[in-house]
Parts: structure tokens; C-alpha cells; sequence
């Protein structure tokens, strides 16, 4: 139980660094909450290496730390329907097995961003920023396929390597 929360604490602070360190990285992409998403890296890790329950709950806690720390409540409430739609995705895809890491992360990048939009839809009561569909596809796609060719690394790396 102890290895299991020490962990979980490591993931979860690295978590929170990789959220800090891309607010820290000066590149605008001209949309607005478009962003590479280093802290989903930890989370394509952590359900491959653990469980999605456990994915979940350390993207939760992510999430609300961060958004805490260095955003505000409207960015926390997009990032959990982004990022709850997101694990539910990429659970789904990796269970079935024919989904190579990088796919299941592509994925998760495009889920994330259509979770976004849906509650932007919602909070701006008009379905007029459903223009931003195509950029946000390509743009999940892109930073899905970033974090999915880190994380296959990663993984491979920790291929003999038990989490508890």
C-alpha cells in the first residue's frame, strides 16, 4: 500500500511539473486552448503501466491541482470534460487491443479537445464555435501523436518495470 501511494504521489507531482513547465513554453498556435498536453503523457503511462481507474483519478487530481495552481475554475471545468472523455477513449481502445500506443493517444488527443468543445458549446449557449471541429481534429491529432511516440518510449523503457 505504501509503494502504491508513493506512486501515485510521483505521478502526480511530475504531473503538475509538465503542466507548469508548458505554461512556461512561449509557442502560441493562433487558437485559443490549443496547447501539447505534456501532462497526458504521465497519463498514457500511467493506464498502460496501472489501470484506467487509477489513469482517472490521477488525471482528476491533476487537473484540479493545476487548475488551482495556475489557471482558473472555467479551465478546470474545460480540462475535466476534456480530460474525462479523454481516459474514457483511450481505456475503451486499449482494452480492445488493436491499438497500437501512438493510436490510442491520437485518440485521447482528439476526444480531449471534442470534451472541450462541447462545453463551450454549452457555457456560450451557441453551437458557433463548433468552427474550431477541423483545427481542433488536426490539432489532437498532432499533439495525440507527439505524446503517443513519447509515451510508446517511455513505456518501452519501463517495459520490466512494476508499479507496485
Amino acid at each position: 500500500m505504501k509503494n502504491k501511494a508513493a506512486y501515485f504521489g510521483v505521478f502526480t507531482a511530475l504531473a503538475l511539473i509538465f503542466s507548469y513547465v508548458e505554461m512556461l513554453i512561449p509557442i502560441q498556435f493562433g487558437i485559443p486552448g490549443i496547447k501539447l498536453g505534456l501532462a497526458n503523457l504521465l497519463i498514457v503511462i500511467f493506464l498502460y503501466k496501472r489501470n484506467a481507474i487509477e489513469a482517472l483519478l490521477l488525471s482528476v487530481v491533476r487537473i484540479v491541482l493545476a487548475g488551482f495552481m495556475f489557471t482558473n475554475l472555467f479551465s478546470i471545468l474545460y480540462s475535466l470534460a476534456g480530460g474525462i472523455l479523454s481516459l474514457a477513449v483511450m481505456a475503451l481502445l486499449k482494452n480492445r487491443g488493436t491499438f497500437s500506443v501512438m493510436g490510442v493517444s491520437i485518440a485521447g488527443g482528439i476526444s480531449h479537445n471534442m470534451g472541450q468543445l462541447v462545453v463551450a458549446m454549452l457555457v456560450v449557449e451557441t453551437y458557433r464555435v463548433g468552427y474550431y471541429f477541423p483545427v481542433l481534429l488536426i490539432a489532437g491529432m498532432l499533439t495525440g501523436m507527439v505524446i503517443g511516440v513519447a509515451a510508446n518510449e517511455v513505456l518501452k523503457r519501463l517495459h520490466n518495470v512494476v508499479f507496485y
